[in-house]
C-alpha cells in the first residue's frame, strides 16, 4: 500500500515519474532508431518499435495523469481519477499492437535471413538502452511505493518489458556474430510474445479498475477491523469498495443502540471515518447509520458484536 503523502506531494511525485517517462522514450527511439539504420537488425526492430509504443503510452500517461489529478467539479462528482484507468486500456492497446507487428517481422526475416551489420554500434544503443531503462524504472518503483498510482505502475511494467527485451537483444547480437543469424527474428518473436503477455496484464488491472472492481480483502478487513474496534458499534454490514485513479472509495453501513441521539449517533460516524482516513489518506468514506434492532434477521452482516 501507498504511505501516507500530503496531495502537493503525490502530485510532484506523479509528474516527475510521467516526465521522466516521456523524456527516456524519446532519447532511446532517436538511438534504436540509429542503431536500426546501421544493423539492420530485426531484434533491434523491436525494440525500436516497443520504445515507439513507449512514448506514445507514455504521452498518454502524462496527459492522464494531470487530468485524474484535476479536483472533482460539478459535473465529476467522484474526480476525475478514472482516467488513470483509462490511460492503462489504451497502454495495453497500444502494447498489444506493437506485439503483433513484430511477429509479423520476425516471421518473415526468418524466411529471408540477413546478416547484422555495424555490430559495436547496436551493442553500444542496447548497453545504453538497458542504463537508461534502470534509471527510470528506478524512479517510478519510488513513485509507484509513495502514491499506489494505477498508470505509473502499467507505464513502468511495460519498461520492465523493455529491460528483459534490450537484455534478450545483446544476447542475440552476440550470437549473430557466431553465425546464428536465424537467432536475431527468433528473439523477436519471443519478445513479442512477452509483450502480449504484457499487454493482458495491464489489460486487465485497467478493466477491474474501470468495472470497480473490490479492493484487495486484506484493505477491506482492514476497513472491518477499524469498524469493529469502536466500543459503541454493535454490528456492520453492506461494506463496498471501489478504486478511482488513487481515491479509495468506501461506503458500508454501521449498527448502533437503538436509544442514541442522532448527534451522538453522528458522532461515532465521524469518530469511525476518522480512524479509516488516518489508516488509509486516499479513502473517500460514506457511513449510513442503522438502529440494530432494524437491521433485517435474514441479512448477512460483515461482523455483529455479541457483547
Amino acid at each position: 500500500m501507498s504511505e501516507t503523502l500530503t496531495k502537493s506531494e503525490s502530485e510532484r511525485l506523479l509528474r516527475l515519474a510521467t516526465r521522466a517517462s516521456v523524456t527516456t522514450a524519446l532519447i532511446l527511439i532517436i538511438a534504436k532508431l540509429a542503431a536500426y539504420w546501421q544493423t539492420d537488425s530485426v531484434s533491434i526492430l523491436a525494440s525500436l518499435v516497443d520504445s515507439l509504443m513507449d512514448a506514445g503510452a507514455s504521452l498518454i500517461n502524462l496527459l492522464a495523469v494531470s487530468y485524474a489529478l484535476a479536483p472533482p467539479d460539478e459535473e465529476h462528482r467522484f474526480g476525475h481519477g478514472k482516467a488513470e484507468s483509462l490511460a492503462g486500456m489504451a497502454q495495453a492497446t497500444f502494447i498489444a499492437g506493437s506485439g503483433l507487428f513484430l511477429i509479423v517481422e520476425a516471421i518473415q526475416r526468418l524466411i529471408t535471413p540477413h546478416p547484422i551489420e555495424a555490430f559495436e554500434i547496436g551493442m553500444g544503443v542496447m548497453i545504453f538502452s538497458v542504463i537508461a531503462t534502470l534509471l527510470l524504472l528506478a524512479i517510478q518503483q519510488h513513485v509507484i511505493r509513495k502514491t499506489n498510482s494505477t498508470a505509473i505502475r502499467a507505464d513502468a511494467l511495460h519498461y520492465k518489458t523493455d529491460l528483459f527485451t534490450n537484455v534478450a537483444i545483446i544476447a542475440a547480437l552476440l550470437l549473430s556474430q557466431i553465425g546464428w543469424l536465424g537467432i536475431d527474428p527468433l528473439f523477436a518473436i519471443g519478445i513479442a510474445a512477452y509483450i502480449l503477455y504484457s499487454s493482458w496484464e495491464i489489460g486487465s488491472e485497467a478493466f477491474h479498475d474501470l468495472l470497480d472492481h473490490e479492493l484487495p480483502e486484506e484493505r477491506r478487513q482492514q476497513i472491518i477491523d477499524i469498524a469493529k474496534a469502536h466500543p459503541d458499534v454493535r454490528g456492520m454490514h453492506d461494506l463496498r469498495t471501489r478504486l478511482s485513479g488513487r481515491t479509495e472509495f468506501i461506503q458500508m453501513h454501521i449498527e448502533l443502540d437503538d436509544e442514541l441521539p442522532l448527534i451522538e449517533a453522528h458522532d461515532i460516524a465521524d469518530q469511525v471515518e476518522e480512524k479509516i482516513v488516518q489508516a488509509i489518506p486516499t479513502a473517500d468514506v460514506v457511513i449510513h447509520l442503522d438502529p440494530v434492532s432494524a437491521v433485517e434477521l435474514e441479512t448477512l452482516p460483515v461482523f455483529k458484536r455479541t457483547n
